[in-house]
């Protein structure tokens, strides 16, 4: 039982350190790939992959009457979330990227509340006021403040996304499983994100070796092994053992980002940060409401 404890533990950390590589690996990419493209190459190459997984798991096709609200999903999850990201890290930093993305258990939690009126409980509304507080410090970190305030209202925008895929998912989710209902969805954002593929030859043609490397880090290990290694979880612990670190990412970003990209975080944005990261944190202590669909929800990402 220990031993299985400890296995269960370092495989939260290693999603940890893989989803917080996706933000520093994403601004990698951005010197080489528009946005638009490196979703698109992110998506196709997580998506060829899965098709490996889902021959050898025998994962069959969903019912067609299925098939357009996986799409949906897929462009809320996917398609959306990534694309808001990485336009949003060109301006902003990838460790406030990652801290504003972890918001989204929260804005799940919110939108719960709003459209289906699940209960939220004293905790999570506390910790979703500290969050704000945070989050409105680390808006005035960088130089450019208008920039900055683009960028970080796309990425949270990003996160309210990436929520409504949480919140939509459910049904469907019960049906066909984990790690179908994930496959499905991977390839339902790539399919949309095919929109974009003019002129990826060219971007790939002229990329440096650093950056093609960079894409397809991100498309193969942050975009799907995290997913895999959390259904492995989920089946041995369920699924609120499987996400209760993930709120831990960010601080795991910030290391990653100054060590391979070298940014630094200010004095403000740590402040900003430590004050989101305890908002989070207050979400997640027990309380006697039930939590937003604990079992059901699979949190953030990420997919990165």
């Amino acid at each position: 039982m220990r031993n299985q404890r400890w296995q269960i533990i370092s495989a939260q950390v290693f999603i940890n350190l893989i989803w917080a590589s996706a933000f520093p690996g994403i601004r990698v990419s951005l010197e080489a790939f528009s946005p638009q493209h490196l979703v698109l190459l992110r998506l196709i190459i997580g998506s060829l992959l899965l098709l490996g997984v889902a021959l050898l798991k025998g994962i069959k096709l969903p019912d067609a009457k299925d098939i357009p609200a996986l799409i949906g999903l897929g462009g809320l999850g996917f398609t959306s979330y990534h694309l808001l990201l990485s336009i949003g890290e060109k301006t902003v930093s990838a460790g406030i990227a990652s801290l504003l993305v972890s918001t989204t258990p929260i804005l799940s939690a919110l939108l719960a509340f709003i459209l289906v009126r699940e209960r939220i409980g004293k905790m999570k509304w506390l910790g979703s006021c500290i969050s704000i507080i945070g989050i409105s410090l680390i808006s005035f970190t960088s130089g450019s403040v208008s920039a900055s305030m683009i960028g970080i209202s796309l990425i949270l925008l990003a996160a309210l996304s990436e929520s409504m895929y949480f919140v939509f998912q459910v049904k469907l989710l019960k049906k066909y499983g984990f790690l179908s209902f994930v496959t499905y969805t991977v390839w339902g954002g790539a399919l949309l994100m095919l929109f974009f593929s003019p002129g990826i030859g060219s971007d790939l043609q002229h990329a440096p070796k650093d950056s093609l490397l960079s894409v397809l880090y991100l498309g193969i290990i942050p975009t799907i092994i995290p997913y895999l290694i959390l259904a492995y979880i989920t089946a041995k612990m369920g699924a609120s053992e499987a996400t209760s670190s993930l709120y831990m990412t960010p601080v795991f970003t910030f290391v990653i980002s100054w060590l391979w990209i070298y940014e630094v975080p200010t004095f403000l944005s740590i402040v900003g940060g430590i004050i989101t990261l305890l908002g989070i944190a207050c979400t997640h202590l027990p309380q006697k409401t039930r939590s937003i669909r604990d079992g059901e929800y699979i949190i953030s990402k990420r997919n990165i």
